[in-house]
């Protein structure tokens, strides 16, 4: 157990550590505010806290560092409520004068200012659409026999995919079986819309469309939505840059490949508990993101957890701040997905 110099020796050096990203000396902690020790002094208990492993000394003549030992400790038993600032408020304040009216548009502006006010990658594991229910399915054409089939929901979710079309049955037709769908299928869940097919509409489609059995296979590929696949939306990843940790290119190209994996993302971002969780450095387990921090936060529908926001940054991240802004947005975001939702 820390004494209670150990623990304010420690957070002054974190503190200073987290802003500068150099190495913290004896001295620099003996002028801050409200310390009170002596260097000697100082210098002799950040050995033992290098000893007990909350410490690192990155060169033999430098200061110390944080060890993921110590941000762990700071995380637990140091952090005090973060205050905000005018600049938090003023963001916050433009954030809210936005105008959001799709769920996908919610998403991208959760993602895009909780970057913007973190300087560091934000991604947001979005809900899976299965439950949303379809409010107009289109077919684009584009060349030969291949098209788009997009399909949104009554939350404003947008689902497109690449479809081809039977050999031998013109647009007219097709254009046909889309009415039909659409006349039939608006306002069903997604999930139910191809067994609503197979019960309801197989009789139907037989007598006003020609070419019955090429066109059920074609049915198949515009219902085709992938249901169990939660998107991941991300942005800031050029903000990473601005960190000195990340200015080692191979360690961002590193960083960069992982985003491209969506399944480990998504395995990531899968929250192991409610509320606001933080995972240091090995934590993760993943060893791309060995030196990096995630913080955490489910997002809810109703009170139904359905996805989560997540921020991720070097392990000297402005914990307290991070851990204030994700959970205040995580709470507005469940708020106005729910009022989405509703409104539909």
């Amino acid at each position: 157990m820390l004494t209670e110099r150990q623990k304010q020796i420690l957070l002054a050096i974190i503190d200073d550590y987290i802003i500068s990203a150099e190495p913290v000396g004896s001295r620099t902690v003996s002028k801050k505010k409200g310390v009170g020790y002596s260097a000697a002094t100082i210098r002799n208990e950040m050995a033992d806290l290098e000893e007990m492993g909350f410490l690192e000394q990155p060169h033999t003549s430098a200061g110390r560092i944080p060890s993921q030992k110590g941000y762990r400790f700071y995380v637990d038993h140091l952090l005090t409520p973060y205050m905000w600032t005018k600049e938090d408020l003023l963001a916050l304040h433009k954030h809210y004068s936005m105008r959001i009216d799709r769920v996908e548009q919610a998403i991208q502006h959760t993602t895009s200012i909780l970057s913007k006010m973190t300087n560091y990658m934000t991604m947001i594991l979005g809900p899976t659409i299965s439950e949303n229910n379809l409010k107009h399915l289109q077919i684009v054409p584009l060349f030969d026999r291949s098209a788009v089939s997009i399909l949104v929901t009554d939350t404003g979710h947008v689902h497109q995919h690449r479809v081809t079309f039977p050999e031998g049955v013109s647009l007219s037709t097709i254009e046909k079986l889309v009415n039909l769908l659409n006349h039939r299928l608006t306002g069903v869940p997604i999930s139910k819309m191809k067994e609503v097919v197979a019960r309801e509409l197989s009789d139907e489609l037989m007598r006003y469309v020609d070419h019955y059995e090429k066109l059920t296979e074609l049915v198949d590929q515009i219902l085709q939505t992938e249901q169990d696949t939660q998107r991941v939306y991300t942005s800031g990843a050029t903000r990473m840059l601005e960190q000195p940790e990340f200015r080692d290119v191979e360690k961002m190209k590193s960083l960069l490949d992982l985003m491209e994996k969506n399944e480990t993302i998504i395995q990531l971002l899968r929250p192991e508990s409610s509320g606001v969780q933080v995972r240091i450095g090995q934590e993760i387990r993943l060893e791309e993101i060995n030196d990096c921090s995630i913080i955490t936060a489910s997002y809810t529908i109703h009170g139904e957890p359905v996805g989560t926001i997540g921020v991720l940054g070097p392990t000297r991240m402005d914990y307290g701040r991070v851990i204030s802004l994700i959970d205040f947005l995580a709470k507005d975001f469940s708020k106005r997905l729910s009022t989405l939702y509703d409104g539909e």
